[in-house]
């Protein structure tokens, strides 16, 4: 099966289980909206790449993880949109979802969302416990405090802001546990492949600032130039946009040479490498000549 198929049935079945029962009419269409259409899926497709690299000897595990990482992710996209933080109106093309069903209801997706995540992980572990418990160990680390997304949101509340810590929790955190999660439920050492999340995830963070500089709302499904409004560090403004791409280029070259030998290294290498492609902006004619 695919790994788009793969992540979309186990994500699909996640949010069918939060809306059983006699589940909130309102909310339980809101999980699903939050989700549906996905973007791009980049964390749970490096989740399932690291994980195939390695094996992939239990992958009602791996399908776990990947959609642990990706609910976990959309959580934070509800959160981030929500007045008390970016005040975002859209997100990928559509009206937020505190826009769609109100803030209390946004508020109460993203943490069905949050706590969902960590359900996928806890009944995988009938299929492997000791697996599941370092998955939910790893994806906790990510999500909350010293050092995951909570912790990343959290910087933009200080007067001074550690950029590296700031980078590495909310944007590097998740593209961390990507790798480590793969790595960890196919067994292998997922200290081991912390590098290459972390380098990743500053990639994204880079291009995410390309992005976020040079586009537009309607190219981007989403508000432009939010860094500028809310005064949040960018790589632009601090390294110009052909830095910013040079910076991009080295990071994504140190991503490859840091990936852990492996029985599917030689594939790993080519996803990193198509990641790459896909994260490198396409500069504006003004940005050409």
């Amino acid at each position: 099966m695919p790994l788009t198929s793969r992540i979309q049935t186990a994500v699909d079945t996640a949010i069918r289980t939060g809306q059983a029962g006699k589940a909130p009419p309102q909310l339980a269409r809101a999980l699903d909206y939050a989700v549906n259409p996905g973007g791009a899926r980049i964390r749970p497709t490096i989740c399932l790449s690291v994980a195939m690299a390695c094996g992939d000897d239990r992958p009602a595990v791996s399908d776990a993880a990947a959609c642990a990482i990706e609910l976990i992710h959309c959580a934070s996209l509800v959160h981030d949109d929500m007045p008390c933080f970016d005040n975002a109106p859209l997100r990928r093309g559509k009206p937020a979802v505190h826009k769609a069903y109100g803030e209390p209801l946004a508020l109460l997706t993203g943490d069905s969302l949050i706590i969902m995540a960590f359900e996928v992980l806890a009944r995988a572990a009938a299929t492997d416990t000791e697996r599941a418990v370092t998955l939910i160990r790893v994806l906790g680390e990510s999500t909350g405090m010293p050092g995951g997304i909570c912790a990343g949101q959290g910087w933009e509340s200080e007067a001074e802001i550690d950029l590296g810590a700031y980078h590495r929790a909310k944007t590097g955190a998740l593209f961390t546990a990507a790798t480590r999660m793969g790595a960890a439920a196919a067994g292998a050492d997922e200290t081991a492949w912390t590098e290459l999340g972390a380098r990743i995830g500053e990639a994204f963070q880079v291009a995410d600032d390309l992005r976020d500089a040079l586009y537009d709302a309607d190219t981007l499904g989403k508000p432009a130039g939010q860094d500028a409004i809310n005064n949040r560090p960018n790589a632009v403004h601090q390294l110009g946009v052909r830095g910013a791409i040079r910076r991009l280029e080295d990071i994504l070259s140190g991503a490859i040479a840091s990936i852990p030998s492996c029985p599917g290294e030689a594939a790993l290498c080519d996803m990193v490498r198509k990641t790459a492609e896909r994260l490198t902006p396409v500069l504006p004619a003004h940005h050409l000549a």
